[in-house]
């Protein structure tokens, strides 16, 4: 085997080894750096990666320091950083249901009652598409990133559409729930769909061919949130039944059955690694799971009414959980222990995730309000204003750089960082190899 090139990925940090086999066939292998710092020995480090990698020699020690390096400045914290609205976008006549970036955040889309799913450049705020065909309420959407050029709608037609995301052209309906479909998620190589429905059942698509490759049953009631792994090779879903389940993604064979609480569950995910996930209730509760035996391995408590969302940062290392009491919490995943508590919404907070440099929160929330936090203190770093009405929806995108919230106001808000600069398209990081954004 021979390496080709390194390549960069910011979040969460690693490198990535581009090698040819003697078949001639080029192949990728990661090195994932999950517990990178400021702090970090990084010749200690270098030192590692070379004993322990065959593909990298001693000769590369310099170009593998440089990339570590570059590596460590991403993921430093900038508490600085503060948003100013950018652009408001008067997005549909009907209610918006959901928004989401592409990877590098150039492009958004937004789902609504009015049928639609539109496309819009979020420098220019200029629409660029408007995905039209479905017979009611698009309600889930997402773009195949990190290679954004599909993006899936889920309908309360009963269907799933895919399309091309530069053209507009529907590629694939994919037909086979008897009800609604409420949650879509692609896996990260791009190959497959998979939808959750009302009908108590998730399918999984052949993206290419929009041929349903299994049909996952087991749940006693409506699925409501699903999630693929990082490696695609296990799909969670979460469903009234109050239980969660993985799957092989394969198969279409139910792996484990996570049982435990006692409410409805309202949000999952894997962390990075798919070794563990999450799942949160409206029993007020979130739980820990190993994903590969299916026990619990941890339930956090200290929500006093239902939790929303839970999200996992970049790394695995922390969690954090929502709820209709008004507060979020953050977790120390290995330890369980609950390091801060985020206390200022005054209405329920519907949505949470962390910055891709896992060292800020931001929060939606039904008083009209996003605010940012920092994950360690819990301190309120930025109030973000100006919606008429309850925010149900709000990202980073992956540089961390520019946010977008969606309200019941039927608009979206672009906000950037004060220190924004659009970068040239053809700007290049000037090390050997490029970045890789996984």
């Amino acid at each position: 085997m021979k390496l080709k090139r390194f390549l960069l990925r910011y979040y969460p940090p690693g490198i990535v080894l581009e090698y040819q086999r003697r078949s001639g066939d080029v192949e990728t292998k990661s090195i994932d750096l999950l517990n990178l710092t400021a702090e970090t020995d990084v010749e200690v480090l270098v030192n590692q990666i070379v004993f322990e990698e065959p593909l990298i020699k001693e000769n590369k020690k310099d170009m593998l320091r440089t990339f570590i390096h570059k590596l460590i400045e991403k993921i430093d914290n900038r508490d600085s950083q503060r948003f100013y609205l950018f652009k408001i976008l008067r997005a549909h006549i009907l209610p918006l249901t959901n928004c989401g970036f592409n990877k590098s955040g150039s492009r958004f889309i937004t789902g609504s009652y009015d049928r639609t799913c539109r496309v819009w450049d979020t420098l220019s705020g200029e629409e660029l598409l408007t995905l039209d065909g479905h017979k009611n309420v698009v309600y889930a959407i997402a773009f195949n990133n990190p290679f954004g050029d599909k993006i899936v709608t889920g309908s309360f037609d009963k269907t799933a559409k895919l399309w091309d995301a530069n053209t507009g052209q529907c590629i694939h309906t994919l037909k086979g729930h008897s009800t609604e479909i409420v949650c879509v998620a692609f896996n990260q190589q791009g190959t497959c769909v998979v939808t959750g429905s009302m009908d108590n059942t998730a399918k999984l698509w052949d993206v290419e061919t929009g041929h349903q490759m299994a049909s996952l049953e087991g749940h006693s009631a409506e699925i409501v949130s699903l999630n693929f792994s990082t490696d695609g090779d296990k799909i969670l879903t979460g469903s009234f039944d109050t239980t969660a389940k993985i799957w092989d993604s394969r198969s279409g064979y139910c792996m484990h059955t996570l049982a435990g609480h006692s409410g409805e569950i309202s949000s999952t995910q894997f962390d990075f690694t798919g070794e563990y996930c999450v799942t949160g209730s409206i029993d007020h509760s979130c739980k820990l799971w190993d994903a590969e035996s299916g026990q619990c391995m941890e339930t956090l408590r200290g929500h006093s009414d239902e939790v929303l969302d839970v999200c996992f940062n970049t790394t695995g290392n922390r969690l954090v959980s929502a709820s209709a009491d008004c507060t979020a919490r953050v977790y120390n995943v290995m330890t369980g222990a609950c390091i801060s508590i985020l206390i200022g919404h005054e209405g329920e907070i519907s949505k949470v995730q962390f910055s891709p440099n896992s060292h800020k929160i931001i929060t939606a929330s039904s008083d009209r309000t996003c605010r940012l936090w920092s994950v360690e203190t819990g301190e309120c770093l930025q109030l973000l204003e100006g919606h008429s009405d309850e925010i149900f929806s709000c990202a980073f995108n992956y540089e961390g750089d520019t946010v977008i919230t969606g309200s019941k106001d039927n608009t979206c808000r672009i906000w950037k960082d004060t220190n924004f600069a659009p970068e040239d398209d053809d700007d290049e990081d000037g090390l050997p190899g490029s970045t890789f954004q996984q």
